[in-house]
């Protein structure tokens, strides 16, 4: 067993690192203004980084990864066609499940 004091100091140098890295622009920053494409680039950030996040999960998510990729090339068919993102994952995860029966 851990001692609940050592999870709680645990916890809190786990925030300061969590936090730190994000203070640190935005103190270094205030009052800047940013260039456009540097603006841009930043927008684009967190969608590249979740991309890189779940691509990997995606291709292991079953058994088979022909039906991974069934699975993620119906749902890009489907995000293509901007619909619901509810529709894009149960039109992906029904892909899966079709391309698992054959």
């Amino acid at each position: 067993m851990t001692n609940p004091g050592h999870q709680f100091i645990t916890v809190l140098l786990m925030a300061a690192v969590t936090y730190v890295p994000r203070l640190i622009p935005m103190t270094l920053l205030r009052g800047r203004k940013l260039s456009p494409s540097l603006q841009n680039f930043l927008k684009c950030v967190p969608f590249a980084v979740l991309g890189a996040l779940i691509f990997p999960e995606i291709l292991y998510s079953t058994s088979s990864i022909p039906t991974a990729a069934l699975g993620l090339a119906a749902a890009l068919a489907l995000a293509l066609l901007r619909l619901n993102v509810v529709l894009v994952v149960l039109g992906s995860i029904l892909a899966v499940y079709l391309g698992g029966l054959f």
